[in-house]
């Protein structure tokens, strides 16, 4: 059985991490960094881009940029938060045939799933060059908060990537993880996870290789990127009140504001001020004359405090309803450890430790941490950790609409899973031959207010007064956190199931499809890849016979010169056409070519005798007059 990997999908970067001599070992990517930006881009001519090269070119070409997906996975189109999406990024969100946000770029529609599809297949060629063998297996990791839907999108993203995804586990639960794993003693503690586009907050119960998650709670549209956004605002409403322009209505300065937005944010969670200096941002047109316009703004630590006061305090009231929830106040939580690269702003710090009355616990690297539990989660089910047990919790109450409207909870939010319940339901009307089952995941008390999972029919109801057929209802809850539903009438024994798929969410004839498609854009990658190899190769050797040519083409023949010069010329015409086939073709020949060139030139200074022999020896002379530097090597132990 090959290695299970553990991936932690994230808004803005990616993480992919591995068990290693009984240790999770966070893997570097093929650019030496050990988290990937989860950026996918489609650049002219067609090429698919991923992570930190997807990043470098955003800001020249900002519709086919695709950053921050994750917050549209699993969301219908006409969700306010989806509307909310489209004013903040540059690229086009579509609405797709069933219903869901999905994205355009390079004139082809996407769902978030399938991009998110892109950045796994990068975490897994990640791995697979690591570890020298092929993955096929991964527990990925969500926000707690997610919801069914945004759950099965991402498992399904795994498929599309050529994962079997053996569990999706909730990001606090896996910081959590890799926090307690060689901690014995009993502890409550909360996880606070505030990352690029998610917030969650957990309380959990951890000792003896236990890991028990007594409450989660959050919110899924609530991270760094609305931090960026509110920089990028206060940006250009400067800029407009100073030359009376809009940046935000010209893409590629949108584009150049947030770059700018979030290494502003970063400098100063160690810096007291920083400077954003952006030369040519835009330009004016006056009489006929184009006057360019620049910007260049100071922030300080304490401004951007203002900015985002708002959005750091909305943390604190799912916070407290974890707490109430979990059953305990905040002086019984031992331990708050902090999650997600917006937790190193120290205004954050200071809020969690006023709100908690303790200082938080630094001691984990909050982007790497989430990665490092779902590798851990992975050595449990592939057999090589041993003595942890986890015990998640389903974030949301779920339940079905009955007579009025109403929200009947079936499964209270905060209950362990797996879990199963079953209740027994009537008609509603004398006579009634089929019921619908409308199965919906919330709070409210009113089914329409709460996030509609599905609904399916259950047919063939004997005809009978209304109160008297026996309609029994299950609820399912696996360990993903994925919901399955059942109604059978108990007269008839008939019964009708549904995994729930979301309203909208992908069916199997449609992810099918984007495997293909994911395996296709895997192939044009390795042609492009083989195709710039070939290009090096062949540019080299052309520039390598032509010297060689240039020094000795009088000790060569006139046929061979000719041959040679041929196939240079054909080389030079393939490079032109950039088909890697064509290229290693003439590459061949030029290389047998040249062989024969050689071997004419060095049969030529043979024949030469004693004068070419002296002519090599004082080369050698020369070369002799090059002084060896004497180095000794440090041991970095006896050092200082």
């Amino acid at each position: 059985m090959g290695k299970v990997i553990g991936i932690d999908l994230g808004t803005t970067n990616s993480c992919v991490a591995v068990m290693d001599g009984g240790k999770p070992k966070v893997i570097e990517n093929s650019e030496g960094a050990r988290t990937t930006p989860s950026i996918v881009a489609f650049t002219k001519d067609g090429e698919r881009l991923i992570g930190q090269p997807a990043k470098r070119q955003a800001v020249t070409n900002p519709d086919n940029t695709l950053f921050a997906i994750k917050r549209l996975i699993g969301r219908r189109f006409d969700d306010p938060l989806t509307k909310k999406d489209m004013e903040l990024v540059p690229y086009k969100i579509t609405k797709g045939k069933n219903g869901d946000a999905w994205v355009n770029a390079g004139g082809e529609d996407y769902s978030p799933s399938q991009i998110s599809a892109f950045i796994l297949q990068k975490m897994k060629e990640t791995a697979e060059s690591y570890l020298g063998e092929t993955v096929t297996q991964a527990v990925i990791t969500v926000p707690a908060y997610f919801n069914d839907a945004q759950r099965q999108a991402t498992k399904d993203a795994g498929q599309i990537a050529g994962l079997e995804v053996l569990r999706i586990i909730n990001e606090p639960t896996a910081a959590a993880l890799a926090y307690g794993m060689d901690k014995d003693d009993g502890k409550t503690i909360a996880v606070y996870d505030l990352g690029g586009g998610t917030f969650d907050i957990s309380i959990l119960e951890i000792g003896d290789g236990v890991f028990e998650v007594k409450s989660t709670n959050g919110d899924t549209f609530l991270g760094g990127e609305d931090f960026d956004n509110a920089i990028v605002e206060f940006l250009a409403d400067a800029f407009k009140k100073k030359e009376g322009m809009d940046l935000k209505s010209d893409k590629l300065a949108l584009q150049r504001l947030k770059e700018a937005a979030e290494k502003a944010k970063i400098e100063l969670s160690s810096a007291a001020t920083t400077e954003i200096n952006l030369p040519f941002i835009t330009a004016r047109m006056e009489g006929g004359a184009t006057t360019p316009l620049h910007l260049v703004e100071t922030i300080t630590r304490a401004d951007l405090e203002k900015m985002v006061d708002g959005l750091i305090q909305r943390t604190l009231e799912p916070c407290k309803k974890a707490l109430k929830d979990a059953g305990i106040s905040k002086d019984q939580v031992d331990e708050v450890i902090l999650v997600g690269g917006m937790t190193r702003m120290p205004k954050v710090r200071e809020v969690v430790e006023s709100f908690f009355g303790a200082k938080p616990h630094t001691g984990v690297n909050p982007d790497e941490v989430v990665a490092m539990g779902a590798a851990i989660q992975a050595g449990v089910l592939q057999g090589d950790v041993k003595d942890v047990l986890l015990l998640d919790v389903t974030p949301l109450s779920l339940g079905i609409e009955t007579l009025g409207g109403v929200f009947t909870r079936m499964i209270d939010r905060n209950t362990t899973i797996p879990t199963k319940k079953t209740q027994t339901y009537s008609t509603a009307e004398d006579n009634q031959n089929a019921v619908t089952i409308k199965v919906y995941q919330g709070e409210r008390e009113m089914a329409a207010d709460n996030k509609l999972l599905g609904n399916f029919d259950l047919i063939g109801i004997p005809p009978a007064p209304r109160g008297v057929p026996q309609i029994e209802v299950t609820f399912d809850i696996d360990a993903n956190g994925i919901v399955s539903v059942s109604a059978k009438d108990k007269g008839t024994g008939k019964e009708q199931t549904i995994k729930i798929q979301a309203s909208g969410g992908l069916s199997d004839a449609d992810i099918d499809q984007m495997v293909q498609d994911a395996e296709k854009f895997a192939e044009e990658d390795k042609k492009r890849r083989a195709a710039a190899e070939a290009r090096n190769q062949a540019d080299s050797l052309v520039h390598a016979t032509e010297k060689q040519l240039e020094e000795h083409g009088d000790k060569v023949d006139a046929a061979t010169k000719s041959t040679v010069e041929e196939a240079i010329a054909a080389t030079k015409t393939a490079l032109e056409g950039g088909d890697a086939d064509d290229i290693n073709a003439k590459a061949q020949a030029l290389t047998e070519a040249a062989m024969k060139m050689g071997q004419q030139i060095y049969e030529a200074q043979q024949a030469a005798g004693p004068e070419a022999a002296a002519e090599g020896a004082e080369e050698t002379a020369a070369d002799e007059d090059v002084v060896d530097a004497e180095f000794s090597e440090v041991d970095e132990d006896k050092k200082g």
